[in-house]
Order: structure tokens, then sequence, then C-alpha cells
């Protein structure tokens, strides 16, 4: 019960920050917030994801390419160009790597404003890091896990939020319907999205990036819009008018 929980708890809180923090703010700025709070998600995001820990600014960047050239050959992660969703996720953490190296040259980052936090981006992306929340997760599961099967999982709470961008990539680019002809490939991939979170409305994303909601017919369910509606009441995040 106790590896099922936290196995539960670690996937959607690790997507949940990828796709609030990462994805809708700092990749699309569907929200502003003050520096306290965008400091707060930051460090939520590097605690949530743990060894997985994505760089925001890399992650903004290069998802700014995938909608810029969505599912042609300049696309960072199109599945389209892979035989495999293997090699669709080594491509695109190589791609990653070379977005991480421009955040640190000042001349290769343009104009555009993305959140940084350079000592957490140096913590979450050092090796040490990476080694530490792996031997948590070890750990854990040696003190709680009952049956051999379940060191299976490890794997997945290591490779965390790649695993998420990849399920994404190639799902949401592959398999579903479309609402809107956005002259690419993207799909919803389900009417209903509670396991991803509404990310795989990438049909409904691609047509709006910037609304803060993924769903767009009735039986759409984006289960973030309703996070979003009750952050931008309570003022801790104010969301971009259309």
């Amino acid at each position: 019960m106790y590896i099922l929980l936290f196995f539960v708890g670690h996937w959607f809180l690790s997507l949940f920050f990828q796709t609030f923090f990462l994805h809708r703010y700092a990749s699309h700025k569907v929200f502003t917030t003050s520096k306290f709070f965008e400091r707060v998600l930051y460090l939520m995001t590097y605690i949530c994801q743990g060894s997985s820990f994505l760089n925001p600014r890399a992650y903004a960047t290069m998802h700014r390419d995938h909608h810029a050239f969505s599912d042609t050959e300049k696309d960072p992660h199109s599945p389209h160009f892979f035989k495999d969703v293997f090699q669709l996720m080594w491509a695109t953490v190589l791609t990653f790597k070379d977005h991480v190296r421009m955040t640190k040259d000042k001349t290769a980052r343009g104009s555009a404003t993305y959140p940084e936090w350079p000592i957490v981006d140096r913590i979450g992306s050092s090796i040490a890091s990476r080694l530490m929340f792996g031997a948590l997760y070890i750990a854990f599961y040696m003190e709680f896990a009952t049956h051999w099967w379940m060191y299976l999982l490890l794997p997945i709470h290591f490779l965390m939020g790649p695993l998420h961008g990849a399920i994404v990539n190639w799902c949401g680019h592959k398999y579903g319907y479309a609402n809107f002809d956005n002259n690419d490939h993207s799909k919803n991939t389900t009417p209903f999205d509670f396991l991803m979170l509404g990310e795989l409305f990438q049909n409904n994303h691609h047509r709006f990036p910037n609304s803060p909601n993924f769903g767009y017919r009735w039986f759409e369910v984006d289960p973030i819009y309703p996070i979003i509606k009750f952050l931008h009441w309570t003022r801790l995040i104010r969301l971009r008018k259309a």
C-alpha cells in the first residue's frame, strides 16, 4: 500500500508541476505571479521531479520550438521521425541538453523572459542531486516493498519528467481525434485525460497554445483548469487576458 501511494503521489505531483509551472507558466505565460510564488513553484518542481528535474528555461525554449515547427523536421520531438518512443526520448534528451547549454550563454538567450533560479538549476541538474534522489527512492522501496516486482517501478521514478514528456509527445501526435486542422499531427488522445492532467489534449492546445484550459468540447475535462481558476481567485496568480 505504501509503495502504491508513493508511486501515485510521485506521478501526479511531478506531472502537476510539469504542466502547471514548466508548460503553462514558463513556456506559454498563461498566467503571471509574484516572484515569491514563482520561487515556491520552482522549488516544488525541483523537489517533486527529483532525479529527473528539468531546467525551466531549457524546457520553455525547447517547447517553443516544438510549437513553431510542430511535426516538421525542425520539431525537437515529433514522433513521426522516430521508429519507437525510446528513440524519441533519447533524441529529446540530447536536444534538451543543447537548450540547457544555451541557458548558460547569455548571447543565445534572446529577448523572451523565462523563469530562472541559477542555484536551483545547478543543484537540480547536478549528478549529485540526481543520485541523492535516486538513493532516496531506493531506500523507500527497500523499507516498504513487499514483492520483488515492485522494484520494477523504480526506473519510472528515476525518469519521471522525461517519461511524462515522451508519453505526451508520442501519443499526443499519433493517436486520437482532432477538433481542429492545425497543419500538424496533433491529436486529442482521449476525451477524458486525468492520468496526464490534460496534457493529452494536444490538438486543442496547438490550436489555442495560450489558453489556460486544454479542454475544448463539453466532455473534455482539463483537471488543472479549475486549480488555475481557484489560484486566480485567490490572487496568487493572475490569468493573462485573451
